[in-house]
């Protein structure tokens, strides 16, 4: 189970990444948005419009005991958040960004006690990291991409072992079973490798 700590390190890696690649030069308040927009929809199909802004609520209730300046935000009838002009003041007052950092931990704080830590790593890799070379752009140091590499080779031979199975029928079951290990190591792997190294200047 990830700990606290480790949480907000990867909402940290999250935003560093979700600006560094251009999507927003806004503040990480508004980066933290984004980052909520991008797994608005994977986890509306998996709990349903009003799971997700169950989850999401109660992400932002948990975050206005830190950050008093979320007060303005709200979860709209689809799951989107609203308030971003009334934030914005508060934002330009105080420019430390926490807000947003705490606003995606909580969230994936929840997501984890929710749907376990390798869904919520599954999610957070294939929406909002899903090319891992982007992470060595980001100022990941050479011994870094070397795990990357890695990560390829596991997702390489996850892919392999699905080929397979599809053409030996009595061991297609056992064979899927391991590809999904294997692909789920993968994922882990890399989230590690995001969380763990430097972050982004």
């Amino acid at each position: 189970m990830m700990l606290p700590a480790q949480t907000r390190d990867l909402a940290q890696r999250l935003l560093a990444c979700e600006n560094a690649a251009g999507k927003t030069s806004e503040p990480t308040e508004f980066a933290a948005f984004s980052v909520c927009e991008r797994l608005r929809q994977p986890l509306i199909t998996l709990a349903g419009v009003a799971g997700f802004r169950s989850l999401l609520s109660r992400a932002l209730t948990l975050a206005r005991v830190e950050a008093p300046s979320l007060s303005a935000v709200q979860v709209a009838a689809d799951g989107s958040l609203q308030g971003l002009d009334a934030l914005r003041p508060q934002v330009d007052a105080d420019q430390d960004g926490e807000a947003g950092i705490i606003l995606i931990t909580q969230l994936l704080g929840l997501l984890v006690r929710v749907v376990g830590e390798a869904m919520t790593l599954q999610l957070v890799t294939s929406e909002i990291l899903p090319d891992f070379k982007f992470l060595s752009k980001s100022g990941i140091p050479m011994g870094f991409e070397a795990i990357l590499n890695e990560v390829d080779d596991l997702q390489g031979v996850s892919a392999r072992l699905e080929g397979l199975a599809e053409q030996y029928p009595p061991v297609t079951e056992a064979l899927r079973t391991i590809s999904g290990n294997v692909l789920n190591t993968a994922t882990v792997l890399a989230v590690v490798a995001a969380i763990k190294s430097p972050k982004p200047n």
